[in-house]
């Protein structure tokens, strides 16, 4: 049945053998011995190309569901069996919240985690990772996406330069480096709240994501807006300081994400609810009461 459903997927011997790391000559063998038991010819055999018959093409759709089946169940196994958990984030949220928590995690669950880094858009497609830390809220088709972070952004700067501007006020900015962030850059909207006029926010240095930027911030190089919940550990060991009170408009900006097959992994159901847990005790901006509470959980 795997050569089969090999040969069929790719309609090549060849292909198959290359995937499953057999000789082609056993692929094909493995196919007619299935033919000759079934009592059915599933392919055509042209000279340089194969064809599902009729027969074929039903028994690959029926057989693609139960190879996923068998996949999800050793898996699922798998993850009783123990193991680490392998967690795909954000660079930002990876260094500025997952990373200094971690230990507690594996602390209380026995699990370790294997934290990688990329960008969206979220992808199970590859089995390089059980657990994506999802950027915002929107749907992927066959994911379970549950959002547990919301905030907004603040300006933020180290110590020196906050004291500097709380004595010029916001108007101080006209005068100050504005470190932007080139995937979601919210300056426009802050000083619009802020009712500041003539700063121009396009002139300072962009980055390509927001860990960059606040990094350029702690070491005095010019201000940043930080979504609040990923810095509050900055904040309060004085690393950064928040130089206004002016902030945007919450935002959901991560829920934990993983495939449906897997929704009752142990590992992975321990983890949903442990970044729950820790969002609810550190009553950030951004709470799971909250955000149920806004019918997004």
């Amino acid at each position: 049945m795997r050569a089969f459903e090999a040969a069929a997927r790719h309609l090549s011997f060849t292909d198959a053998a290359k995937e499953l790391g057999i000789s082609q000559s056993a692929i094909s063998h493995q196919v007619r011995q299935l033919e000759e038991f079934l009592d059915t010819s599933l392919f055509v055999r042209r000279p340089r190309r194969l064809e599902l018959t009729r027969a074929g093409g039903f028994y690959l759709e029926s057989l693609s569901g139960l190879m996923d089946g068998l996949e999800e169940a050793t898996r699922n196994v798998s993850d009783e069996a123990g193991g680490a958990l392998r967690v795909r984030a954000t660079p930002t949220f990876a260094a500025r919240w997952l990373t200094p928590r971690m230990d507690r995690f594996t602390a209380r669950h026995g699990v370790s985690l294997v934290i990688s880094t990329g960008l969206p858009p979220t992808d199970f497609s590859r089995g390089e990772h059980d657990v994506e830390i999802h950027w915002g809220a929107a749907p992927v088709e066959g994911v379970v996406v549950e959002p547990f972070m919301s905030t907004p952004k603040v300006a933020v700067c180290a110590p020196e330069k906050a004291e500097r501007l709380r004595r010029t006020g916001p108007a101080g900015l006209k005068e100050e480096t504005l470190l932007r962030d080139e995937t979601d850059d919210c300056w426009e909207e802050w000083l619009a709240s802020a009712g500041i006029e003539g700063v121009d926010h396009t002139k300072g240095p962009a980055f390509a994501y927001c860990d960059l930027a606040i990094t350029a911030a702690e070491r005095g190089q010019g201000v940043a807006l930080s979504y609040k919940a990923l810095v509050e550990d900055d904040l309060a060991a004085g690393r950064l300081e928040q130089v206004f009170p002016q902030q945007t408009q919450d935002k959901v900006i991560y829920s934990v994400a993983y495939p449906k097959s897997r929704r009752f992994s142990r590992k992975i159901v321990d983890f949903r609810d442990w970044v729950f847990e820790e969002m609810a005790a550190e009553e950030s901006p951004g709470t799971v009461v909250h955000l149920r509470k806004a019918g997004l959980g």
